[in-house]
Order: structure tokens, then C-alpha cells, then sequence
């Protein structure tokens, strides 16, 4: 029963994510948006971190190579500081329904990142056909043959950078930092922190400007960041634990359910048929790239005696 609770929560709190961010829109910009989610889940998961002191085989709590605080550098910006500034962004011109259904293209991203950029995974043609599936479902969720296209074309593609700098960040996680003996919490820590560390940085920048602050709005940038970009990182590592990296990732078919849902009911949002439709194919892309279902083996003719 935690299992599912960290489950549910998580992939709940990230499908209510995107309809958070067009809610925190009406009163601070995208770049405070994505500011203070990235400081707020870096302070969250730091406070997490000082609380239960995790290790791994009786190592230090955090790593002793600068090499390996490199790596978290990176995968802090393209991880959390870029994908968040794009999203944030993207919502300008792009309901958050269609947010969240093109954020579940991750996994097709992943999968095409780490064969051909980083070459930690290699695909059969059974995950081949998994993500070109998963890109017909891309074309069928934006519509090139709509004549109203042009406004959220741009906003649309910045969701799919986004989604590509996930993919980014996975692969070269699997290829330089996977082995290490680093506590999942430890290493959640790390990425978000060293995003808002760069945040922070960035601050003249990124959150300097005029706010018109109201309680939905302080509540929506909370909920990002302690909930959506702190403790949900927490509960997906325990389901992690318990169930398994591949079982754990299924939350992919969660959130954007729950924002198409919540974009519905809470926002009013238009939901135009060739969106659920394409995020269907996706969906159908994800499973047959991450090999939950494969093609049927080619039958051999019988030789002849």
C-alpha cells in the first residue's frame, strides 16, 4: 500500500504540474515559474537529505570527486534549469492538456538519445518500430494539416526540446553516473540542487521583475516545487526500490491523464480529437520501445527436404 501511495502520489502531482504552471503564469513570468520551482525542490530534497543522511555500503553521504559534482552540474541544467524554463514557457501558447500529453514522449526521446548519442542501450527493430510509432503519434498530437497551427507550433516543439533534454539526461545518467555508489535520494538531491544552484546564479535574470501575487498562485509555485520537484522525486525512488526502474516508469501513462483531466475539468480547456488520439500512439511507441511488447517473430518458410 505505500508502494501505490508514492506511486499514485507522484504520478499525480506531476500530471497536476502543468495545469500548476498555467495557474502560476497569470501573476509571475515563466522565468520566475521555473526559478522557484527548481530553488524550492533543491531546498526540499536538501532538507530530505539532512534529515535521513543516506548512504551506500557505508560510504560518504555526498560524493568526494569533483568529477562527479561535474556530471551532476550537468544533468542539473539540462535535467531541471532547461526543460522547466521551456516548459514554462511553451504554456504561454500551449494549453497544459497538451503540455502534459507531449511530456509522456520522454521515454521515446530516452530511447532514441541513449542508442544513438550516448550508446548505452541498443534497440531491436521491434524498439525501432516503437519509436517511429512514437513519432507518428508527435505528428498526429500537433496537427501540421490544422490551419491554426502556427500559434502553438513554436510553443509545441518547446515542449518536445524539453522532453529531448530529459532524454539527454537519462543517457548520459546511464553512462556516467549510474555505477557510482550514490543513495537515490543523495543523487536527487544533487541534480535538482545543482539546478538551483545554477537558479540561483541566474537570479538578476531569471526572477528579478514585476509579481501580482494571489493565494492560487503562492500555492501553485509550492506545489511545484516541494511537491512536484521535491518530495515526488522521493516517492519515485522508493517505488523504484520496491518495484523495479521499468515497472516504476509506467507513472509515464499517469500523468498525462491526469493533466488532460485536470486541463478539462479544472481549466476548461479546448481537447481537440487528434490529441488523445495521437497520445494513444505514443503510448503504443512507449511500450513497444521499451520492449512491453514486441512484434511477432517472422515465420521461416520450411526448407525443402
Amino acid at each position: 500500500m505505500r508502494t501505490w501511495a508514492q506511486f499514485l502520489s507522484a504520478g499525480l502531482v506531476w500530471g497536476a504540474s502543468f495545469l500548476f504552471m498555467t495557474v502560476a503564469l497569470g501573476g509571475v513570468s515563466f522565468t520566475q515559474v521555473a526559478w522557484t520551482r527548481t530553488v524550492l525542490g533543491g531546498l526540499t530534497l536538501g532538507l530530505v537529505v539532512l534529515a535521513v543522511r543516506p548512504r551506500v555500503e557505508r560510504g560518504p553521504v555526498l560524493p568526494r570527486e569533483p568529477i562527479v559534482w561535474l556530471h551532476f552540474l550537468v544533468i542539473g541544467v539540462v535535467g531541471c534549469v532547461i526543460p522547466f524554463l521551456l516548459f514554462s514557457w511553451a504554456q504561454q501558447s500551449v494549453t497544459s492538456s497538451l503540455a502534459s500529453i507531449l511530456n509522456a514522449t520522454t521515454p521515446i526521446m530516452t530511447a532514441l538519445i541513449a542508442t544513438l548519442a550516448f550508446r548505452v542501450e541498443k534497440l531491436d527493430a521491434s524498439r525501432w518500430l516503437g519509436v517511429l510509432v512514437g513519432i507518428a503519434g508527435v505528428v498526429v498530437i500537433i496537427a501540421p494539416w490544422r490551419a491554426e497551427l502556427a500559434g502553438s507550433l513554436v510553443g509545441q516543439l518547446a515542449c518536445l526540446g524539453a522532453t529531448a533534454c530529459y532524454g539527454i539526461m537519462f543517457g548520459y545518467t546511464r553512462r556516467f553516473l549510474s555505477g557510482r555508489p550514490i543513495a537515490q535520494t543523495t543523487f536527487a538531491f544533487l541534480q535538482v540542487g545543482m539546478g538551483a544552484a545554477v537558479m540561483l546564479l541566474l537570479t538578476p535574470l531569471l526572477a528579478v521583475g514585476p509579481v501580482a501575487l494571489d493565494l492560487p498562485i503562492v500555492a501553485s509555485l509550492a506545489v511545484l516545487g516541494i511537491l512536484g520537484t521535491g518530495l515526488a522525486y522521493v516517492w519515485n525512488i522508493g517505488v523504484i526500490r520496491d518495484w523495479g526502474p521499468t515497472n516504476a516508469s509506467t507513472v509515464t501513462y499517469v500523468t498525462p491523464v491526469v493533466g488532460v483531466a485536470l486541463g478539462v475539468l479544472v481549466l476548461r480547456e479546448p481537447l481537440s480529437w487528434n490529441e488523445p488520439v495521437g497520445a494513444l500512439v505514443v503510448m503504443l511507441g512507449i511500450l513497444l520501445a521499451q520492449g512491453r511488447v514486441r512484434m511477432p517473430p517472422a515465420r521461416r518458410s520450411p526448407s525443402p527436404a
